[in-house]
């Protein structure tokens, strides 16, 4: 960063507010309060906004708005009868655009004894959750230090997330591969929610959603239930809000990576738009930095809502995104930095289409949905030759429907179903035997031009009772036909017991089975893998305490046991199991899985985790503290047990916020993190350079990562436009902690792969 921008910024930050209050307006809240149940509007539901003296009342179709109140940030308590009240926490009210909010009230449960009003909790009771989840608010994920107001990276903040290498993705819940990971934006399946993602993974530098579309992110790291499947490792569901009715705002930001602007407003009567156009300026970083590679992102978002009707809602949502890697092949030391590196150009895209209409005790809702993406993908040596390239296009058109019934207070019902179409897949992929060997080191070269289309299929049914006042029992029953597979059909039964017994603290007890498939392209990785590959499958138990202290702090235990079978195990790398993430380098490793793989491999993974919220309420406070205590291993063709490549014995956060007053915000989180296992490289011989997988996993463990990273947030607001600008800094101590080892060709020796020292990123936000 140029002193000059930073003299700036800093001057920006410290500007006295007199001037800013002194001009500002007013600002207004809108939204709708609707039932969990039905997902129909609740009449006559209250709106507070707390320390103001300021309500308002829900029309019959559950829309509100308050208008003429002070900027700042609030608290919102939303409450309606025969509903638990809500309190929302961090609503940021400016004068330059309406502040939409949307809100689900869950039932009141019947209770025998008498109830005592408490104050609204500003966590959603653990009771009547359906799975064993956490949720974060969007202004959590935009405050959080170091996250770069990246959804994908925010997860990372909770107990038993980690990532492979820091400013990627590519999350490893509780020692999975990446590839284990579920992503749903308003519950379309997206295959990878990232730039430039890892094929076959769901890993990349950057997140396709733009912040300032998000209302809230649900993370599940186990216990999720059977309306969710294809992946054994998490779900993260990202819902995003929908856009102001009440007129067209505008917004111009400046972020860590890139610049966009964004439009919202009504269509037509009562429905909405919500709109935005990204462009990365990483280029030019990495040119200034001295980078021999220049990444580039365009991404776009567009969402509609329209209601149709009183019982029925429809609503599209497209996503797009162009991403290209350019080399400045100037110089020789350029050439060879570039030659360790797998370039890749993407277009992808994803669209949904859902209609949704609210029953008398439930609601029905289908999905139409499309993803697309195209991959080219290439390696050169140093003199430019190409010696990889993959071309492949991937899509799936699904169809969804789900029918949620509450015929009593006591009872819940869920049934559904999907169909995937899909393809046409296309690949055409060349690998040279040299990098694709056997082994006895024979080189298997692969020269695949193929496409296929084929389908998978899925059906569930899931019962939630309550029983008792203080016991709830989910269970439910899914069944999956993989068309690719030749037709492999798989039954998995989950369920979750919670129990409260005593006011404030919930005791569950998960256990679930889930099978997933492999992605296209280890289908094409050898012409024996359609018929050795079969859904690999991960049995898991979870035992949890959670206990609401007070309304704004939560406290978490959970320890939990995954046993995997069937997992893709590695016929030319016998001692290991595919556990893909991040870019393969081709002169390292075959790329993609595109080799032999049999499911034959087994592992297991257990821990503790240990979790500590604390969200905004009457204290400027706000924080969080987790810590996590892990093994994993995997056994391979070989029959040896070694640690699993993502096992990472102990993981710890704390972040912490400090809100004085509404226009200053100074947060700090602290990362640690115990090294992964290494696999060490051959230093000899004709095979000098390549991993030695002799001895997979057992070279030295990577060194410890730990980091601190900063963040200062400063608002102004004037008659029409609200400003918001922050600083953020990682590392600040300059830690240079590594993320892998490489094989340096020019010296013979290992060389620590060092990422950056002390990197400050500034952000604009200008909203009218």
């Amino acid at each position: 960063m140029r002193r000059s921008s930073l003299v700036l910024l800093l001057g920006l930050l410290l500007a006295p507010g007199s001037l800013a209050l002194a001009q500002a307006g007013t600002a207004g809240l809108s939204g709708r309060v609707v039932s969990r149940v039905t997902r129909a509007g609740i009449p006559a539901a209250r709106v507070e906004v707390l320390g103001t003296g300021r309500a308002g009342i829900a029309r019959e179709d559950g829309t509100f708005r308050i208008e003429g109140l002070a900027p700042g940030i609030y608290a919102v308590r939303l409450s309606a009868i025969g509903y638990l009240p809500v309190t929302q926490a961090n609503v940021v009210l400016g004068t330059g655009k309406t502040y939409a909010l949307t809100v689900e009230l869950e039932r009141q449960p019947l209770r025998l004894e008498t109830v005592a009003v408490t104050a609204a909790p500003f966590f959603q009771p653990a009771l009547d959750a359906p799975s064993v989840a956490q949720a974060l608010a969007a202004e959590e994920i935009r405050r959080a230090p170091g996250v770069g107001e990246d959804v994908v990276q925010s997860v990372a903040l909770l107990p038993g997330v980690g990532v492979t290498t820091g400013g990627r993705n590519d999350l490893v819940v509780r020692g999975g591969a990446p590839f284990e990971n579920l992503f749903l934006v308003d519950g379309v399946e997206v295959p990878n929610l990232n730039h430039f993602g890892s094929q076959g993974s769901t890993g990349g530098p950057l997140s396709l959603v733009n912040i300032d579309f998000v209302q809230d992110v649900e993370f599940s790291s186990g216990g999720f239930g059977v309306r969710y499947g294809g992946r054994t490792g998490s779900v993260t569901s990202v819902v995003l809000r929908e856009g102001a009715t009440d007129g067209v705002a505008g917004e111009l930001n400046l972020s860590a990576t890139g610049f966009g602007a964004m439009a919202e407003g009504p269509l037509g009567r009562d429905g909405s738009f919500l709109a935005s156009v990204r462009r990365s300026y990483l280029d030019l970083i990495f040119a200034l930095a001295g980078f021999a590679f220049r990444p580039t992102y365009y991404d776009a978002t567009v969402k509609l809502v329209r209601p149709v009707g009183a019982a029925d809602r429809l609503s599209l949502l497209v996503v797009g995104a162009l991403d290209d890697l350019a080399f400045d092949n100037s110089s020789a030391d350029n050439r060879y930095d570039n030659s360790r590196i797998l370039a890749t150009d993407q277009r992808q895209y994803v669209a949904g289409l859902t209609w949704q209409r609210s029953l008398r005790d439930g609601y029905l809702e289908v999905a139409l949905g499309r993803t697309l993406a195209r991959f080219v993908t290439s390696q050169a040596d140093s003199l430019e030759r190409v010696f990889f390239e993959n071309r492949s296009r991937e899509a799936v058109t699904s169809l969804r429907g789900q029918l949620v019934l509450s015929p009593s207070e006591r009872v819940d019902l869920r049934l559904g179903q999907e169909v995937r179409a899909l393809g046409p897949q296309r690949f055409r992929v060349t690998l040279p035997g040299e990098f694709r060997t056997d082994a006895g080191g024979v080189p298997r070269p692969l020269r695949v031009d193929t496409s296929f289309a084929d389908l998978r299929a899925a059906g569930w049914a899931e019962g939630s009772v309550a029983m008792m006042d203080r016991v709830r029992l989910t269970a439910g029953l899914r069944y999956d036909l993989f068309g690719d597979l030749g037709g492999t059909a798989r039954l998995s039964p989950r369920t979750l017991l919670a129990v409260e017994p005593a006011r404030g603290t919930t005791i569950t007890l998960a256990a679930g089975r889930y099978y997933q498939g492999p992605p296209a392209i280890w289908l094409v990785g050898d012409p024996s893998n359609p018929e050795a590959l079969r859904p690999f499958r991960s049995d898991q138990v979870s035992v949890g305490v959670e206990r609401l202290a007070r309304p704004d702090l939560l406290l978490r235990a959970e320890g939990y046991v995954r046993r995997y079978r069937d997992y893709p195990a590695r016929l030319f790398r016998p001692q290991s199991v595919l556990a893909l993430s991040g870019f393969e380098d081709v002169t390292n490793d075959i790329p993609f899985g595109l080799e032999s793989l049999r499911s034959e491999g087994t592992g297991r993974s257990y821990g503790a985790e240990l979790l500590a919220r604390k969200r905004l309420s009457g204290s400027p406070w706000q924080g969080l503290a987790s810590v996590s205590l892990s093994r994993t291993e995997f056994t391979g063709l070989d029959g040896t047990t070694r640690p699993g490549s993502f096992d990472t014995r102990l993981i710890g956060t704390l972040l912490a916020g400090y809100r004085p007053n509404p226009a200053w915000e100074l947060s700090g989180k602290l990362r640690l993190a115990t090294g992964r296992p290494t696999t060490p490289f051959v230093t000899a011989g004709p095979d000098v350079g390549r991993l030695d997988f002799a001895r997979h996993n057992a070279g030295p463990r990577l060194p410890v990562f730990h980091a601190v990273d900063v963040r200062v947030d400063r608002r102004w607001s004037f008659r029409s436009v609200q400003l918001s600008a922050y600083l953020d800094v990682r590392n600040v101590y300059g830690r240079t902690n590594v993320s892998a080892f490489e094989w340096d060709p020019r010296t013979g020796t290992v060389r620590p792969d060092d990422s950056l020292g002390v990197f400050p990123t500034i952000g604009i936000n200008l909203e009218f």
